[in-house]
């Protein structure tokens, strides 16, 4: 059981800062993401929005053409947390029949995930770490819904300045315990936090801005593409009263992150200031969305509207099955294109224009 092992790790050392702690319930053995279930399904604890609709997929298959279309060969695409593979299935499958075939892999920590993808991809295209994937990378690396997953710190602004919440047990049941800010988290929440009032709660993103150093390290040429909930930092500041901090378990909002640690997802809204600012600081020209805005730029408003219309042509002259059929299409691409749902979502598109 995860709790134990964080128990032993706990009496072995003392209070562990929150970012350990997260990293061992999600990623650790036996951790949410590390067992033989398949978390980003219907009958899983969350659904993305590849699983509302293939539209997605497709959708995003126009930007990753445009990409192709920019830099040519060779062209990889690498979808980092890829779960079921139900975004890179409709991308690959999207790609007109004159397209020349470029090399797509995938990456999943979730063994789960990775008997699903395998059933996509070679399985010698299927990894659990992207530093299995080529290096450099020239084409276009896809992260959906995995930056909020990354381990983070979280502190509070005190009078007397930022400490942290560590994790500790009190008896048989874990708790948090105040402790001083370490320095590296003092330096993100100073550049990234924002606007704090005293006694606000921010989740410190470390790992996310290293992950996407190390990613934007990696390309040549092309683009990576983070989507996930989230904000910037000025964007945000409403929410620091209580933080963000949340668990998911069977599609609802699970018990305090401490409860039952292993058996529920832990996430946080994402602080796209931090990433801009990253992407920036390594010379990738950044560009900030919100998803219905993008996915928009992209064509899945026109092909909401075409699906409108075949609905009604269809009401008249067609099969009432193929009218459900594009009555359900019309209604996921309005999910996804939703402004108080999916469509509030950011995408950051980090692009890297010529790496020779």
């Amino acid at each position: 059981m995860q709790v134990q092992s964080i128990r032993e790790e706990i009496a072995a050392s003392g209070p562990i800062p929150f970012d350990r702690f997260m990293e061992l319930s999600l990623y650790g053995p036996g951790g949410f993401f590390s067992g033989d279930t398949l978390r980003s399904q219907k009958g899983g604890d969350f659904l993305t929005s590849p699983e509302v609709s293939p539209l997605f997929g497709q959708t995003i298959a126009r930007f990753v053409e445009s990409e192709y279309e920019r830099i040519g060969d060779p062209f990889t695409v690498v979808e980092v947390g890829a779960g079921s593979g139900s975004l890179l299935g409709p991308l690959l499958d999207a790609r007109p029949s004159e397209a020349e075939p470029f090399e797509a892999w995938a990456v999943d920590v979730s063994p789960a995930a990775r008997v699903a993808l395998a059933r996509l991809l070679k399985p010698e295209r299927v990894v659990s770490d992207l530093s299995k994937t080529p290096d450099p990378i020239r084409g276009v690396v896809i992260a959906n819904e995995l930056i909020d997953n990354l381990p983070m710190a979280i502190a509070q602004l005190t009078a007397e300045g930022w400490r942290e919440r560590w994790v500790g047990c009190d008896g048989e049941t874990l708790s948090f315990f105040d402790a001083p800010s370490r320095p590296e988290v003092t330096e993100w929440l100073e550049a990234f936090a924002g606007p704090v009032a005293p006694g606000g709660w921010v989740e410190v993103q470390m790992q996310a801005r290293a992950w996407l150093h190390k990613v934007l390290s990696r390309i040549l040429a092309g683009s990576i593409l983070v989507i996930d909930y989230g904000d910037t930092a000025e964007d945000l500041a409403p929410r620091r009263r209580d933080g963000t901090l949340r668990t998911y378990r069977s599609h609802h909002l699970g018990p305090h992150p401490l409860d039952e640690p292993g058996a529920t997802d832990i996430t946080a809204d994402v602080n796209f200031s931090a990433l801009v600012a990253c992407a920036q600081a390594l010379g990738a020209e950044a560009e900030l969305f919100r998803q219905d805005d993008f996915l928009a730029t992209w064509g899945l408003r026109e092909e909401l509207s075409l699906s409108r219309r075949r609905e009604l042509e269809l009401a008249r002259t067609g099969p009432e099955v193929e009218r459900l059929r594009e009555r359900s299409r019309s209604v996921e691409a309005e999910t996804l294109l939703h402004p108080r749902g999916l469509g509030d979502f950011r995408v950051l598109v980090s692009r890297v224009w010529d790496g020779d």
